[in-house]
């Protein structure tokens, strides 16, 4: 690029540049393919000049000044057998199916490439991966190119009737009412790459469906996943019924709201079988293997003497009850002075929609480590990426998301869309009314917040998101909603990636969704802060300060720590009609589609904070399904995870 630039600079008269002599080539001699998309972006002769050229140069890594590849292509000349497991292991995909045709036609038998060279080739991805010398993202690439070769395969292997053999077979699916499904990917495309076969099940898919095709696949095992709380109940019902069913093969417990307490508490005993939990990807091919190895027998012995110790140790800590009683921690509830507090006025109340919002706005205040997190990642952006172990994975998937984010900008494959509203607020207890007019007599609805029962320091309050709003008959107080997504147009492009075997960029796009869509939030609460609301009208943060959290004001999300009641988001609902002003649902466990959406609260009082509210006493629960115009039984399944008491045994 420097040579070209100076080529053309050079003829348009520039006198005088500093160069690295070293650094360039000889105009004529750099390939003119090469040549001619540097020239298209150098001149900006097209508006796609910049994706191809970065599709071009990826032909070129390694290469010298003068654009020509060197010793990165000797491989080429390597025997089918090590070039297609060169190709697996750096998940090198423009080859392999010319590659894998010529191995084909070296056989009697197309089986045996995939049995051969192919699994020779997946083998050493597995070991790699299991000593930590290859990561997440450079498996996914190499379940790419092993996927893009079986498919060359298959009707070869059909005309045969042959089938390829695998260590085991397992079901996988993301149950009923949650719709997050990263994570069990990811483990999908591992086990697969050490040779396990994979049935996934897609996401919101009931007991009825899994079980069925366990039984119909004849699996050995079962893998479930779930994000949000009520998916654990959802999970415990799925463990009855294949007790009720007499089944007996292993049970995988997975995602981000499971737990090894809760596996053992809930789902264990509900279930004969081995039931397992299994914290993340790199997990996954351990736990399959003891199953499926001659020590079976002594590794389900372990995991149920695990179980039994848990829940010994969580009887323990529930026959202490709450630290607090409801009372003594309605005692300790935060000190404001609401005499000396003018709560500010939003500039106008009621539902404004954002039909639209512009991608590029997004991107430069995405933060990049949960997205790296959903990778298995660990540590801080921007120094993962020079991490000296797991750096260079980084920096490529780095790389990578921002050339697709590059395109997904530029093409328009997503759309973002919200909503946010500002109502008449006052605190009546744990709950907060919103009101229909100026008066505030007319109760247009009411949100249900629950208080922390733990025993704190003398100067840390028992939180209750009602007590940063003003109470009735002190001020005249407000409150702010909203709901926004980026994953509009997600699925269609997700199908189309994986249609295309490449399960990579589909997850990557996915986890740049979830990206999107959190800095949409962010974004949003900035302009509440600083305009429609405008009670940090002076505000100037930039992008690190706004990760950190550095201004006055929370947005938190019902189903999370401060408000653990995912219910709460229909009333959400009602009041901003998601549905219809941003395209965004609910599904019956309050999980939100598109998957890429953010919903929640606005605070504005200065001292309002985030905060967990932990475990709960039953005097709290009881009360709260009074509230709440439940049963005690409704309000201990969606607040299961919060209990500090045993259900089953009160």
């Amino acid at each position: 690029m420097h040579s070209v630039f100076l080529y053309h600079a050079v003829a348009a008269g520039m006198d005088l540049g500093i160069v690295n002599a070293g650094q360039l080539a000889v105009y004529e001699d750099i390939p003119a393919e090469l040549r001619e998309a540097v020239e298209d972006v150098i001149l900006n002769r097209r508006t796609d000049a910049t994706e191809r050229l970065l599709e071009i140069a990826q032909g070129y890594r390694g290469a010298g000044a003068s654009g020509r590849p060197k010793a990165d292509l000797a491989w080429r000349d390597w025997p089918v057998e090590k070039r297609l497991e060169h190709a697996l292991v750096q998940g090198i995909d423009a080859n392999i199916v010319e590659d894998t045709e010529l191995a084909r036609q070296r056989t009697d038998q197309p089986l045996s490439v995939i049995e051969g060279p192919l699994m020779d080739g997946m083998n050493v991805v597995g070991d790699l991966f299991a000593t930590g010398k290859m990561f997440l993202p450079q498996v996914v690439k190499s379940a790419r190119v092993m996927k893009k070769a079986v498919a060359h395969l298959v009707p070869y292997i059909q005309e045969q009737q042959g089938a390829a053999s695998t260590k085991a077979k397992i079901v996988m699916a993301t149950v009923k009412g949650d719709v997050h499904d990263i994570g069990k990917n990811i483990v999908g495309v591992v086990l697969q790459c050490n040779n396990f076969e994979v049935i996934d099940l897609g996401v919101m898919v009931p007991a009825t469906e899994i079980l069925e095709t366990a039984k119909k696949e004849a699996a050995d095992l079962i893998g479930l996943s779930g994000l949000i709380t009520p998916s654990l109940d959802e999970m415990v019902h799925i463990a009855t019924e294949m007790q009720r069913q007499d089944l007996s093969i292993p049970l995988l417990i997975g995602g981000a709201t499971t737990s090894p307490a809760h596996t053992s508490v809930k789902i264990d005993p509900a279930y004969a079988g081995p039931v397992v939990y299994v914290k993340d990807a790199s997990r996954s091919v351990s736990v399959m293997q003891s199953f499926m190895g001659s020590e079976r027998g002594a590794f389900v012995d372990k995991i149920k003497v695990e179980h039994a110790q848990r829940r010994d140790r969580h009887a323990g800590k529930r026959n202490r009850g709450p630290e607090l009683s409801l009372t003594d921690a309605r005692a300790n509830k935060a000190k404001i002075d609401w005499s000396s507090y003018a709560p500010p006025q939003p500039t106008s109340l009621g539902v404004e929609q954002i039909e639209d919002y512009p991608l590029e706005q997004l991107v430069e205040t995405i933060d990049w480590m949960p997205f790296f997190n959903a990778w298995e990642f660990s540590g801080r952006f921007p120094d993962i990426l020079d991490d000296p172990r797991a750096g260079a994975a980084a920096r490529s998937l780095y790389d990578d998301a921002r050339r697709l984010l590059d395109t997904v900008v530029a093409e328009g494959w997503l759309r973002a869309a919200g909503v946010v509203g500002f109502f008449r607020a006052n605190a009546v207890g744990e709950d907060i009314e919103l009101y229909a007019d100026d008066a505030r007599s007319v109760s247009l609805a009411r949100l249900h917040h629950l208080r922390q029962q733990r025993r704190k320091r003398d100067d840390l309050a028992n939180d209750c998101l009602a007590d940063f709003i003003a109470p009735v008959g002190t001020a005249e107080d407000y409150l702010g909603a909203f709901a926004v997504t980026a994953g509009i147009g997600l699925d269609a492009h997700v199908a189309r990636l994986e249609a295309e075997y490449d399960d990579y960029t589909a997850i990557v796009l996915k986890a740049l969704a979830d990206r999107l869509a959190e800095s949409f939030a962010e974004r949003l609460h900035q302009r509440v802060r600083t305009e429609l609301w405008g009670y940090a009208a002076d505000e100037r943060l930039d992008n690190d300060a706004l990760i950190a959290e550095q201004y006055r004001g929370i947005r938190p999300a019902p189903g999370y720590p401060a408000c653990p009641d995912h219910t709460e988001k229909a009333t959400l609902w009602q009041l901003l009609d998601p549905e219809r002003t941003a395209g965004i649902t609910l599904t019956e466990s309050f999980a939100m589609l598109p998957t890429a959406a953010v919903s929640g609260w606005y605070f504005a009082h200065p001292d309002a904070h985030y905060f967990s509210v932990g475990k709960l006493g039953r005097d709290q629960v009881e009360e709260y399904a009074r509230r709440k115009g439940w049963g005690l039984a409704e309000a201990e399944r969606w607040l299961s995870v919060s209990l500090g008491y045993d259900a089953e045994a009160a």
